[in-house]
């Protein structure tokens, strides 16, 4: 897994994990950790399937020669 990726979805988590400490004090701030955790969600999503496809990409390179 490449290294962005982790580091986005711990971000992810950490932001989540935030959320509900926020949300249990009764602070509405916790709507924003819950926006932060849709970014980094998605950007460590993105990061993975970019590994994936450029591995494919090697693969039908290396079949083609």
């Amino acid at each position: 897994m490449p290294r962005l990726a982790l580091y986005a979805l711990t971000v992810c988590v950490l932001a989540v994990a935030a959320a509900v400490v926020s949300f249990t004090r009764g602070s509405w701030i916790g709507a924003v950790w819950i926006l932060l955790a849709g970014v980094a969600f998605n950007m460590g999503w993105f990061y993975i399937r970019k590994q994936k496809m450029d591995r494919e990409a090697e693969r039908a390179a290396a079949a083609a020669e």
